[in-house]
């Protein structure tokens, strides 16, 4: 019962999207079947941290990272804190935890020129399956939208006379993010195409299968993966790989770091910092360039 009203309040009062409350369920039931098969457990809401710290030790020695065992712990505190709020425990038993050193993640974007050869250069499928792809590509990479905000994207929150886009981020936070004009272009042509389909289904929803359904993660995942890893290298070709590349991009050209924050929905600047490791790099390039000392 316990579990179920933890997960009630982030969908609700924390307004969590429904992926990140799946992870945290997930996270905790893991917990609770790891409680029952190694000390016959039948409830989580009262065990010590040196039951917790078992836990972490076979975490560890799996084969995940530092990191995913961290993202663990945390919904385990998460959840604790919560039993502590509604006074069904008087503790966190993680309350101490330190977290786990992990190594710097850190994600290259793609260049300007392969973001070029993507839209410009390779053919795109005919028909509607071409045209959708494209255009959330360059949606992806024009708005810095993230990956759910594209998919919950409704045929209301376009507005092709005053060129923007309403999106809905996380914690329900609406923020209005402008469209270039190759954007809005592909949106039109997308949303005539649009009109073609048989059946539709989720009519609100600006992205759609084939089916007339809402487009869902791994069908962006693998759209992006599909055209991107033709023009790059990189190992890691995802939607938010293009939300990175439209934030560095937009530095590199000498973008506010308050404006970049803004379109991004970041709450706070130390979100958006994330993305000036490779602005400074430029930065470096220009200055080596052009400072008059540089030479001597």
């Amino acid at each position: 019962m316990s579990l179920l009203s933890f997960i009630s309040y982030l969908s609700l009062e924390k307004n969590y999207s429904a992926h990140t409350v799946k992870a945290y369920q997930k996270d905790i039931e893991e917990f609770i079947t790891f409680c029952k098969t190694q000390y016959e457990l039948v409830s989580i809401d009262e065990v010590d941290y040196s039951l917790i710290r078992s836990w972490i030790v076979s975490l560890v020695n799996s084969p995940i990272s530092n990191r995913s065992v961290n993202r663990k712990i945390a919904s385990l505190k998460a959840y604790y804190k919560f039993l502590q709020r509604i006074e069904k425990i008087t503790s966190n038993p993680l309350s101490k935890h330190k977290a786990l050193k992990t190594s710097k993640k850190i994600e290259v974007p793609f260049s300007e020129i392969e973001m070029e050869e993507v839209l410009q250069q390779i053919p795109f499928e005919e028909g509607f399956d071409g045209i959708r792809d494209k255009l959330i590509i360059e949606l992806l990479y024009t708005t810095g939208i993230r990956r759910a905000e594209l998919i919950n994207l409704k045929i209301n929150d376009i507005d092709l006379s005053g060129n923007t886009i309403k999106v809905l981020g996380k914690r329900n936070k609406e923020r209005i993010v402008p469209l270039l004009l190759s954007t809005k272009d592909l949106c039109i042509g997308y949303l005539e195409e649009r009109k073609n389909l048989e059946i539709v289904v989720d009519e609100t929803y600006v992205f759609l299968s084939k089916s007339g359904i809402k487009v869902y993660e791994t069908l962006v995942y693998r759209i992006i993966n599909k055209y991107l890893s033709r023009v790059s290298s990189k190992v890691k070709t995802s939607p938010h790989i293009l939300r990175h590349t439209f934030a560095t991009h937009l530095l590199n050209k000498g973008a506010d770091l308050n404006s970049v924050k803004e379109l991004l929905g970041h709450s706070s600047l130390a979100s958006t910092q994330v993305y000036t490791h490779n602005s400074i790099a430029e930065l470096k390039k220009v200055h080596l360039a052009a400072h008059p000392r540089s030479k001597k």
